[in-house]
C-alpha cells in the first residue's frame, strides 16, 4: 500500500472546523493556540464561533484551513504514531500546499501561518472587487479541451484562463469579469454547464501577479527547507523536494493553474499511491480523488474517530 496525502483549500471552511479535534487533544489546541500568536488575532475562536462570513474572507479561511490540517497531522503523529513520513508524497489544493508543507516539515507553522494570511490580503489587494470573477464549469462533457476554448473565446475581451483542473467535469476559469462572462456563454454553447463562484477575486490568473510579487518577497525571507517526503506541486504535478524550487513554485502558484487532475494521477499512476486520504476539514478532495483515481482507496480524516480509524487500518 502507497499512501498519498492530501490538503485540502479554499472553499472546505466551516464554522466548528477542529473544534473536536481541539476538545479531545491537546496538540491541536496548541497548534491553533501557536497560529493564534502567530497572526496576533483569535483564529482559533473564528474557526469554532464564526461568524461564517468573517471565516470565509481569503485572509481568515487560508491559515484556518491550514491550522486544521496541520493539527491532524500532528495527532495522528502524536496520539496514533502515524507520521506523515509514512507517506509517499503530500499534495495540496492551492492554499493546501502550504499546508503540506508545513505537515511535512519544510516551512515552520507560524511561518505557514503568517505567508498564508499575507496571501489572502496580497489576493484581495491585487484585483478591485467586482472586476474579477472566476467560474465552474461542469458536466459531462466538461474537459480540459473545452476549458480551455471557452477561455480563448473569453480572452477576446479580457483576461481568462484555466484556473483550476480538478478533475474531467469539474475545471474552473478565472480573469476579467466581461472575459469569464463570454467564456460562460462559450461553454455553453460547447455543451458544459458553468456556476459564477461567489469569490473576492479571480485566482490563478495573471491578474493576481501583484500578489505574485508580494509573495515572492515574503517567501525570499522566509526559512524553507527539504520536506520529509516529496510535496507535488501544483504547478508541475511532479514531486518536488528541493527548497529553492519548493519557494519558487509557490510564487508561481500564485498566477498558476492547479493542476490538481495532473497531480493526482501522476501519483496514482507513476508515482503508484493505492490510497489517499485527505486530511482537515472537508471532503472535497476525497470526491475528487475517487472520480480521478477509481482504482484507489480514498479517505477523509477530520474528526478523532477518522484518525484513529485511519491509524489502525494501517
Amino acid at each position: 500500500m502507497t499512501l498519498a496525502l492530501l490538503f485540502p483549500g479554499q472553499g472546505s471552511q466551516s464554522v466548528g472546523m477542529g473544534a473536536a479535534l481541539a476538545d479531545a487533544f491537546a496538540g491541536a489546541r496548541e497548534v491553533f493556540a501557536e497560529v493564534d500568536a502567530a497572526l496576533g488575532q483569535k483564529l482559533s475562536q473564528l474557526m469554532r464561533e464564526g461568524p461564517e462570513d468573517q471565516l470565509t474572507l481569503t485572509e481568515n479561511a487560508q491559515p484556518a484551513l491550514m491550522a486544521v490540517s496541520v493539527a491532524a497531522a500532528r495527532v495522528l503523529k502524536a496520539e496514533f504514531g502515524v507520521g506523515v513520513d509514512r507517506a509517499a508524497f503530500v499534495a495540496g489544493h492551492s492554499l493546501g500546499e502550504y499546508s503540506a508543507l508545513c505537515a511535512a516539515g519544510s516551512i515552520s507553522l507560524a511561518d505557514t501561518a503568517r505567508l498564508l494570511k499575507l496571501r489572502g490580503q496580497a489576493m484581495q489587494r491585487a484585483v478591485p472587487v467586482g472586476r474579477g470573477a472566476m467560474a465552474s464549469l461542469i458536466g459531462p462533457k466538461t474537459d480540459l479541451a473545452l476549458a480551455e476554448e471557452a477561455a480563448r473565446a473569453g480572452s477576446e475581451v479580457g483576461v481568462c484562463v484555466v484556473a483550476n483542473d480538478n478533475n474531467a467535469g469539474n475545471i474552473v476559469i478565472s480573469g476579467d469579469k466581461a472575459a469569464v462572462d463570454r467564456a460562460i456563454e462559450k461553454a455553453k454553447e460547447l455543451g458544459a454547464r458553468a456556476i459564477p463562484l461567489n469569490v473576492s477575486a479571480p485566482f490563478h490568473c495573471p491578474l493576481m501577479q501583484p500578489a505574485a510579487d508580494e509573495m515572492a518577497e515574503a517567501l525570499a525571507d522566509a526559512r524553507v527547507s527539504a520536506p520529509v517526503v516529496p510535496v507535488v506541486a501544483n504547478v508541475t504535478a511532479r514531486p518536488e523536494t528541493d527548497p529553492e524550487i519548493i519557494r519558487r513554485l509557490l510564487v508561481e502558484q500564485v498566477t498558476g493553474r492547479v493542476r490538481w487532475r495532473e497531480s493526482m494521477e501522476w501519483m496514482a499512476g507513476e508515482g503508484g499511491a493505492s490510497r489517499f486520504a485527505e486530511i482537515g476539514s472537508g471532503k472535497v478532495l476525497t470526491g475528487m480523488a475517487k472520480r480521478i483515481a477509481p482504482d484507489a482507496e480514498s479517505q477523509s480524516l477530520n474528526t478523532p474517530e477518522d484518525l484513529e480509524a485511519f491509524a489502525k487500518s494501517l
